[in-house]
């Protein structure tokens, strides 16, 4: 079965970003990519700030793009981070929103050039990076994002709604078939393959094992030890998840402190069962990258 037809989930809209600029690959575009400009600022407590270390890891993008890490929990009140505030108030007149990560700046001009994490990891793929891995290879661009896609919508947005506290009975039974269904899909095309996509590691697997971190560590919180055992019982699955976990540029970006205290101090949901269930000793995991667990 194809990546397109394991991606047949009902679409979810995410909501519009503040900054949505992108990287050329020549002067003209207005933002060159070129080492040494340009600089990341996030969290990696956070899905989008994991998946953007991960990526910005295997591209070996230490040195021509750095990174300024966010704590785990916004320190500004009603949301927001403080070290980000200049360049939001710099980059918008009069900005009076929350001033959020993940975010890609441009020092040159001490001002943001998106806010929209997937373009920042196509666009982080654009820099030059010679004899490493590329995310999005020629020609398997939209099977990557029909892969990208399934794992964002069918995993991490599906859970999310089967364990929303409050919500219909139906809703969540509703989601948390989806999630099954998303995850058997995910099962067999990985129990004979290493990666997702044309057995190479891509930006689909840096989305996938970011969604299966947030599973596992903050979803199973709000969900029946039932379902978190029908969850666990994907083997290949998580064989693969424990694999990439191993790996230098995916375990020891794992904050897994940091991960707990941002779900804390964001959910206002009631734990369940599920929550004495855990699939993975991810601190384990992160040890054998030469990684912590903690930053």
């Amino acid at each position: 079965m194809s990546i397109t037809q394991l991606a047949a989930v009902p679409p979810v809209h995410r909501a519009a970003p503040v900054f949505r600029g992108r990287l050329g690959r020549d002067a003209r575009s207005g933002h060159h990519a070129v080492p040494h400009r340009y600089r990341l600022h996030l969290s990696t407590a956070c899905p989008d700030g994991l998946r953007l270390a991960v990526g910005h890891s295997l591209l070996g993008l230490d040195d021509g793009c750095p990174v300024s890490l966010l704590p785990a929990v916004p320190d500004c009140p009603g949301g927001g981070h403080s070290a980000l505030r200049p360049l939001y108030e710099a980059s918008a007149h009069h900005y009076t929103g929350p001033a959020l990560g993940p975010v890609l700046s441009d020092d040159w001009s001490g001002r943001i050039v998106s806010t929209h994490a997937p373009d920042i990891l196509r666009d982080l793929d654009r820099f030059p990076h010679e004899g490493r891995v590329s995310l999005y290879p020629r020609g398997l661009e939209s099977v990557i994002e029909a892969a990208e896609r399934m794992c964002s919508e069918g995993v991490e947005e599906a859970a999310q709604r089967a364990g929303q506290a409050g919500g219909d009975p139906a809703e969540r039974a509703a989601a948390l078939d989806v999630l099954l269904d998303t995850l058997g899909r995910l099962e067999n095309r990985l129990a004979g393959e290493e990666y997702l996509v044309d057995d190479r590691l891509t930006a689909a697997d840096v989305e996938l094992w970011a969604a299966l971190v947030q599973l596992d560590t903050v979803h199973r919180c709000h969900l029946d030890a039932c379902a978190v055992h029908r969850i666990a019982g994907h083997g290949a699955l998580w064989a693969y998840a424990r694999r990439l976990a191993a790996h230098p540029a995916f375990g020891r970006h794992l904050d897994l402190d940091g991960i707990s205290r941002r779900h804390h101090g964001r959910c206002r949901g009631l734990e369940a069962a599920g929550a004495a269930v855990q699939i993975l000793d991810w601190a384990g995991h992160a040890a054998d990258a030469g990684g912590t667990s903690r930053r």
